[in-house]
């Protein structure tokens, strides 16, 4: 029997080449998102990766609707294994960091704080009451943000550094249920979240803002939680991994 993935925020983008790359693996998937559109292209190729596919309408920030979203996915399923926490959306606006508003603010952390903590509780205690005899785990893809500040931006940072603690949190909470908690950073990645403000990083990028001197891609991000989904770090519980060509590396 082909174990479960849980992904959100995964009709596109980074979301959608992790929910690939697993059903390759031997994974069934079910992604969520906000709409639906490019969902159907994103279960397709899960589906002509080997994998069953569901897509589940959500909005992670509606707290009281996760229960059912679980229910939904373990109905269709049985046991989750993997849960992948890739939802998350930017600051409404990039500009003065006196200048945020409270709506603003209250917005991005309920999505990405605030939502991913409580979805992670629901589907931890999911995995404490339901046997599964694949490796578990639970992945978050918070961001080289949680590390690294951007006065344009404060509120995603905030959020993104918020996770990086929830991610410790719920790594000593379940580490002795042997449930693997990993924090995935990523860097500059060429996504539709990113081609706003694509110039200026091809800009920086050119100019010596990331070491490996390239954009990352899906596929960067992809190939680190397969390795996490799978067991093959399973005494490196609460682990933080890097996937951003060495941009938040210390340098002179």
């Amino acid at each position: 029997m082909r174990p479960t993935a849980l992904i959100t925020g995964a009709r596109r983008g980074i979301g959608a080449a992790i929910a690939i790359d697993l059903a390759k693996l031997g994974f069934d998937v079910a992604i969520t998102d906000l709409a639906d559109d490019g969902a159907d292209t994103t279960t397709a190729a899960i589906k002509e990766a080997g994998g069953r596919a569901l897509f589940v309408k959500s909005d992670l920030a509606d707290v009281a609707d996760h229960a059912s979203v679980v229910k939904t996915v373990t109905d269709w399923s049985g046991a989750i294994a993997c849960l992948v926490n890739n939802a998350g959306m930017p600051a409404p606006t990039r500009g003065d960091l006196l200048d945020i508003t409270p709506a603003a603010f209250d917005r991005v952390l309920d999505v990405n704080l605030r939502g991913t903590f409580f979805f992670t509780q629901t589907v931890a205690k999911h995995m404490l009451a339901v046997p599964c005899a694949h490796p578990r785990s639970i992945i978050t893809i918070s961001s080289a943000s949680a590390e690294l500040a951007s006065i344009d931006r404060g509120e995603y940072c905030a959020s993104k550094a918020g996770l990086a603690m929830a991610v410790k949190l719920f790594a000593l909470r379940l580490a002795p249920h042997g449930i693997g908690v990993f924090d995935v950073r990523p860097g500059i990645i060429r996504t539709p979240m990113t081609e706003t403000v694509a110039q200026k990083y091809e800009t920086r990028i050119a100019d010596g803002l990331v070491p490996m001197n390239r954009w990352g891609h899906p596929a960067d991000v992809a190939r680190a939680v397969a390795g996490l989904a799978t067991g093959q770090f399973a005494f490196a519980t609460g682990s933080v991994i890097n996937v951003d060509g060495g941009l938040t590396l210390p340098r002179l």
